[in-house]
């Protein structure tokens, strides 16, 4: 009865809320666009000043409506708890050898930051090598990248700030511990390669002071340091003066041999020249000129350069090309184009051992270096398999394993005895063996078969009144394959129905279901996500006043499309740093470069009423009634600028008419979501749960 009553009153005070809900006023200007002829106003254009004084207060006023309400929800310090206990175990990242040393990261468990460690044998004790949890008070300092010299002499390192994509890079001595004097600044979008007592690593140059998060980043060059030097005399490697919109990327193969330069002008799809080092005053020499296919070095053997592409292969294959005789004539096909995707190749114990995606879950055969298929590695179940971590000269291997109730396990691989043992298998503070994890199939508007994974509690009833949360993507060739995450967790333990759809614009059967899904395929995205709604709907898994949605980035466009297109299919969409803007993308930061699935309002008339068509803050309905909305993004996102979401929820909150509250979760000292610290992570899913439970009527 105490429990009834605590319930009832809170339920109350919510109810009361939400009928006073008052959202700060958003001023507008008077602002207006000529495409093609058609004129759009944007009122909310000032919000794209992320540094101003008007917009800081902005923010404070929203964040001030949306945590008032989020405070008064039921179960909220349940929630936290239950978070808190869920990522409470610890976490090991797959080891890696260099230079005859064994590395590996792992977290205890609350930890902020995964620590690097090092250690002589894998039955040694560990020694903490670079512990990222020591670089912030507040954990908002995270690790990108990392290299260890061929000597295993040096670590050279680079960090974010804040969850910005701006890299920092640093080198230390392994030996001593002590830190070296070098220092790199205004490094974005890139690797470390380490060569002959330096590194290879992408920049810009710094960019005007107060515009860091919303410039457009133009211009990037290759440069060498040599460990040392100031950064003023770094070698400059690659450039393109004349196209700005031009980035690129340098990595030297594991021996020490090639320097491969890959050039791209979009997300997807890269010209390739190889640069033979053993040789002085070598040039690059071109592979592949192209921008419209993936062509990447795996790795070589003597003069061989073994490349996985898409040219010729939309579900990709794997080449062989002479550095003396790189025509295309001249290429060997190692590994065909199969009937299911290619997504990643390694060479380990004198093997190619090449992982598949069938349906969107690994299958991992092994090959001869001449491309003759030999065995296929068993995997502990229906999940996604990580990359065989190993050398080429040996035995000993090591691959990740994970589901979506199976945390990432690691397993050792013996290509000697070809069987698999468990590494380590992580202590969870709940039973996968509670839960069921299976794959549907269902049809989309205009007939397509759409894979959806779908996960729950083992005996639940399908009456129709579970409550669901429809995951998505849908773009950039990314590919949504069984993974585990913990805060998921508190919601299925909860009764809750995870389904994940593998939209077209993703990966998961090549580059046909990729471009299915882009430029004016893109509504193919938005009617793949609705269809999966229904399907659920129609399945008896849930109702609409019990189906949330939820997506991030380009998912977030994804989620704002959708809610603006079908409100009545949802009781609760959750769009976090999604592309809400879709006139003005391409003018932000790296956006220019989405403009491959995307296109921009510029190229066409045709291209411009197709984005305007969908754009989710221009396709607002005045005196719509919208689901219930969290939008979430953060002050130091540079990816995606959180003025898309800042206009987004100004014109929802003036336009909605319905009575379930529309809000925005800013938050701060965060970007993207890389190297987001574990306290932040809790923190905001205690507030996406809290509004999801609430809505969608969950009790704990």
């Amino acid at each position: 009865m105490k429990n009834l009553t605590y319930f009832l009153s809170v339920l109350f005070m919510v109810s009361c809320a939400e009928q006073s809900l008052q959202y700060p006023q958003t001023r507008k200007v008077d602002v207006v666009d000529n495409y093609f002829g058609t004129e759009v106003e944007d009122p909310y254009r000032w919000l794209e000043n992320d540094t101003s004084v008007e917009t800081a207060a902005w923010v404070e006023a929203q964040n001030a409506v949306t945590f008032g309400y989020l405070e008064q929800l039921p179960f909220r310090s349940q929630i936290k708890q239950r978070l808190t206990d869920l990522l409470d175990y610890p976490k090991y990242g797959t080891p890696f050898k260099e230079a005859g040393k064994y590395f590996f990261f792992k977290n205890d468990g609350l930890q902020n930051q995964s620590v690097l460690y090092m250690t002589e044998t894998l039955e040694g004790e560990p020694s903490v090598l670079l512990d990222p949890n020591t670089l912030s008070e507040d954990g908002t300092v995270a690790l990108s990248s990392i290299e260890i010299s061929e000597d295993g002499k040096y670590l050279v390192y680079s960090i974010a700030r804040s969850g910005s994509d701006w890299n920092e890079v640093f080198v230390k001595n392994i030996e001593t511990g002590e830190m070296l004097p070098d220092h790199i600044v205004w490094v974005k979008f890139s690797g470390l390669s380490w060569y002959d007592g330096g590194f290879f690593y992408s920049a810009y140059d710094a960019p005007e002071a107060g515009s860091e998060l919303s410039k457009s980043n133009e211009y990037q060059k290759v440069f060498y340091h040599k460990l040392g030097t100031p950064q003023v005399e770094d070698q400059l490697i690659a450039e393109d003066s004349t196209r700005p919109k031009r980035m690129f990327g340098a990595g030297v193969t594991d021996d020490k041999r090639f320097l491969t330069l890959t050039m791209s002008e979009t997300t997807h799809g890269n010209a390739l020249s190889v640069k033979d080092l053993s040789k002085a005053g070598a040039e690059f020499v071109p592979f592949m000129e192209s921008f419209d296919y993936e062509f990447n070095v795996v790795d070589n053997v003597g003069d061989d350069l073994f490349i996985l592409t898409n040219y010729q292969a939309p579900k990709y294959r794997l080449v062989k090309i002479n550095i003396n005789r790189p025509q295309e004539k001249d290429w060997t096909e190692i590994i065909p184009e199969k009937e299911n995707v290619l997504q990643s190749v390694s060479f380990v114990a004198g093997k190619i051992v090449v992982d598949y995606m069938k349906d969107a879950r690994s299958e991992v055969e092994v090959y001869a270096y001449d491309g003759t298929f030999e065995y296929t590695i068993q995997l502990p179940g229906v999940g996604s398999a990580g990359a065989f971590s190993g050398k080429k000269d040996e035995n000993l291997a090591f691959y990740s394993y994970t589901s979506f109730n199976t945390p990432g396990e690691i397993y050792q691989y013996d290509f000697a005895k070809k069987e698999s043992s468990l590494y380590f298998r992580p202590e969870v503070k709940f039973n996968p063996d509670d839960y069921q994890v299976k794959q549907e199939f269902y049809q989309s508007k205009d007939g397509t078969r759409v894979p959806l994974f779908i996960v729950h509690k083992k005996g639940i009833e399908l009456n129709g009144q579970n409550p669901a949360l429809l995951y998505g993507y849908g773009g950039f060739n990314i590919s949504l394959t069984p993974s585990f995450s913990s805060t998921r967790m508190v919601f299925l333990e909860n009764g809750g129905v995870l389904a994940v759809a593998n939209l077209r614009g993703g990966g998961e059967y090549g580059e046909e279901w990729h471009k299915a899904g882009t430029k004016l395929q893109k509504q193919n995205v938005f009617d793949d996500f609705i269809a999966a709604a229904e399907y659920l709907i129609a399945e008896n898994y849930t109702n609409s006043d019990k189906l949330a949605i939820m997506g991030g980035s380009n998912g977030g466009l994804l989620v704002g499309a959708v809610t603006n297109q079908r409100p009545d299919l949802i009781k609760v969409a959750l769009p976090a740093v999604g592309v809400m803007d879709m006139l003005r993308f391409h003018q932000f930061t790296i956006g220019w470069a989405w403009a491959g699935d995307y296109g921009t309002s510029a190229d066409s008339k045709e291209m411009f009423d197709y984005l305007y068509g969908y754009s989710p803050y221009h396709n607002i309905r005045q005196g719509g009634n919208y689901p219930a909305v969290l939008v979430t993004t953060a002050d130091h996102d540079d990816r995606v600028v959180p003025a898309h979401s800042f206009k987004y929820i100004a014109r929802l909150q003036e336009y909605n008419t319905g009575k379930l509250p529309v809000l925005i979760r800013i938050d701060t000292k965060a970007g993207h979501g890389s190297g987001k610290p574990t306290a932040k992570v809790i923190d905001e899913y205690t507030d996406v749960w809290s509004f999801v439970f609430y809505h969608l009527g969950i009790k704990m």
